[in-house]
């Protein structure tokens, strides 16, 4: 999703949590200040529903909870609420939330032009100090092209690369699948 603006005052974490659900727009809030989010490309949508329609099924037997970019994430109580392209959780807390995710399994990030700085930087340093966090998840809407950050050893973090022809592996859920699932009838810019 695209930030487009940051709201001038500052609020509590308990005023963000009281105000955003009334607001027409999703705002993520970083330590105080809220950032409008305003919708994608087509590309970036499609990408997030291929993936979301593969997942669905695998995880509901599975007693995990798959979400797309209108639920947020809790990176911390006091700080931190993103809007992820796709958030899993499998623990029991967050099964029956429901104004936010607070122990996410997997994250997914759909990269744009506009968001690509902030979901390599800002947020992927925050993500992963998420506790529960095994998996961080950068699909590029511009080509095909996906990576993932898997949890090791310590604060240990390995990187896969994946692009045309590959089978994508999400260890943490069991989930495989070809990279050409998550670019089905998905038009690039170049292909218009």
């Amino acid at each position: 999703m695209l930030a487009i603006s940051q709201q001038p005052n500052k609020m509590t974490v308990e005023e963000y949590l009281g105000w955003e659900p009334q607001q027409d727009i999703r705002y993520e809030y970083v330590n105080g200040q809220v950032f409008a989010m305003t919708g994608g490309t087509i590309p970036h949508n499609d990408i997030t529903l291929n993936l979301y329609a593969a997942l669905r099924p695998h995880l509901r037997s599975k007693g995990c909870r798959v979400n797309v970019s209108d639920v947020k994430v809790q990176v911390t109580p006091e700080s931190l609420y993103y809007y992820p392209d796709i958030i899993v959780s499998c623990d029991p807390q967050d099964l029956n939330a429901h104004k936010f995710i607070q122990y996410p399994k997997l994250i997914v990030e759909v990269l744009s032009p506009g968001t690509s700085a902030k979901d390599r930087g800002e947020k992927f340093s925050y993500y992963l100090t998420i506790s529960t966090l095994q998996e961080y998840i950068l699909i590029n809407s511009e080509k095909i092209s996906v990576e993932r950050y898997s949890r090791g050893e310590g604060r240990m973090w390995l990187y896969y690369p994946y692009t045309e022809g590959d089978i994508i592996t999400l260890s943490s859920i069991e989930f495989e699948c070809p990279i050409e699932l998550l670019y089905e009838a998905v038009v690039f810019a170049t292909d218009e």
